[in-house]
């Protein structure tokens, strides 16, 4: 360890998306994580929730004490998940940057996922870097389920092209 951060050399126990549940789980994860837009941190936090949903890889929800909330501003767009309820989206702003429909929430979010309400998700392929542990993540293919890709996730992943029917 150096500086309070994990040993890059540590290795975590491969997960495959396929043995994550359905319903999904929402669980508190204490790694370090980190998201920057435009040369500004946007997040940085280690009180993380991670949503582990069957052929997905996880999201991270970042809790708003942790998110540079003047950075968002509210976009009309909404959607529906079957499970969690309805999502917000929000646009990214930083200095003459932004980035539309960056990250999204649940502002009301049903009870089976109450962990969520202050929680803001973002999009890995709408900023320049998200990091687990100081892991650059992969975008899921699609963006569709905004999933982050960290070398223990394997899949394959629904979200890729021909994957919309499984």
């Amino acid at each position: 360890m150096t500086n309070g951060e994990p040993d890059s050399r540590t290795e975590r126990t491969p997960e495959s998306v396929w043995d994550y549940p359905r319903p999904p789980v929402a669980l508190l994860d204490d790694r370090h994580v980190v998201v920057e837009f435009a040369g500004t941190v946007i997040a940085d936090s280690r009180r993380a929730v991670r949503v582990l949903e069957t052929s997905h890889p996880p999201v991270f929800y970042i809790p708003a004490d942790d998110v540079a909330l003047n950075r968002l501003l509210a976009d009309a767009h909404r959607s529906w998940c079957e499970w969690k309820g309805e999502a917000a989206y929000w646009n990214l702003k930083a200095g003459d940057q932004v980035s539309a429909r960056a990250a999204w929430n649940y502002p009301d979010p049903v009870d089976a996922y109450a962990k969520l309400a202050g929680h803001f998700a973002f999009y890995p392929t709408r900023v320049d870097r998200c990091s687990v542990d100081g892991e650059t993540v992969s975008p899921q293919a699609g963006d569709f389920y905004g999933g982050w890709i960290t070398s223990e996730i394997q899949g394959p992943f629904k979200g890729e092209p021909g994957t919309a029917g499984w």
